[in-house]
């Protein structure tokens, strides 16, 4: 089991950078073929005190295109595959060109949502991605990420079908990893869900992929489970956290349970997201 096929979304922001070499360093290693990806949004009213419309338009995918082209030249100088890609749509279908995008890589890699946007555009495109693309996600931290492919790891699991998922598609990473980590927050509360020893199967099922796991069963001690996993990311030195990616909603404003966008909010790691 390997990554093939990668897909990195990219932008004009500064986290961009950092999540691009991120991006490099998993096609590098996996020896995969990438796809950079611009998103460029169409105004959805007339722009006021702005240049027409089309002239408007133009600047911004001149600014993609840009992105876009340093991410070809280092890409080059790397020795990776690359493949640029630029989508331009009113901004209320960037999510559905994304999702279009992602179903056709192994993993996408997308920036966490910026906290000071109002907006909230970074965070509908990840749930967007997460919950429609039917790939999982690697999330990437607006301050970066160092280390990758990662020697550490620590795995959320609480015996659900996403976390299952996500699970299995980490396990290209994981079989890479000098330690994982599965880990099992309150197993009194979950009960038969992760077995009478908590965790004991699934790690038993990761050691045969060749998973170098130990099981972690701990109290929350009153804690929320975002603040227990992102408490021992920080202080088992993990370089990813992966876990089930949670959200419910038929609508097309998608909301995500509480520990994962708490994740998201504050995380300091890379985290691989499924559902």
């Amino acid at each position: 089991m390997s990554l093939r096929d990668l897909l990195v979304l990219l932008d004009t922001r500064p986290a961009s950078a950092g999540r691009l070499g991120t991006a490099l360093a998993l096609a590098s290693a996996f020896e995969a073929h990438l796809t950079a990806l611009c998103l460029v949004g169409e105004p959805s009213v007339p722009l006021v005190e702005l240049p027409p419309d089309a002239l408007y338009r133009g600047q911004l995918e001149a600014e993609a295109d840009r992105v876009l082209a340093d991410a070809a030249t280092r890409a080059e100088r790397a020795g990776v595959a690359v493949e640029t890609r630029r989508e331009t749509a009113a901004t209320e279908r960037l999510p559905d060109r994304l999702v279009r995008q992602a179903r056709h890589a192994d993993l996408a890699i997308l920036g966490q949502p910026e906290p000071d946007d109002p907006s909230g555009a970074g965070m509908r495109l990840v749930e967007a991605a997460l919950l429609g693309s039917g790939r999982p996600l690697l999330v990437v931290p607006w301050i970066g990420a160092a280390g990758m492919p990662p020697r550490r790891v620590l795995a959320a699991w609480d015996g659900s079908a996403p976390a299952a998922r996500a699970l299995g598609d980490a396990l290209p990473l994981l079989c890479r990893a000098e330690r994982v980590s599965l880990l099992v927050v309150d197993p009194e509360r979950l009960g038969g869900r992760v077995g009478e020893q908590p965790g004991a199967d699934m790690a038993a099922h990761l050691a045969r992929h060749g998973v170098r796991v130990e099981v972690q069963a701990v109290p929350s001690g009153g804690l929320a489970t975002a603040d227990v996993l992102l408490d021992l990311a920080a202080d088992t030195g993990a370089g990813l956290l992966v876990m089930g990616g949670y959200g419910h909603s038929r609508l097309r404003e998608l909301a995500f349970g509480g520990t994962t966008r708490d994740v998201l909010g504050r995380m300091t790691v890379p985290v691989l997201l499924a559902r």
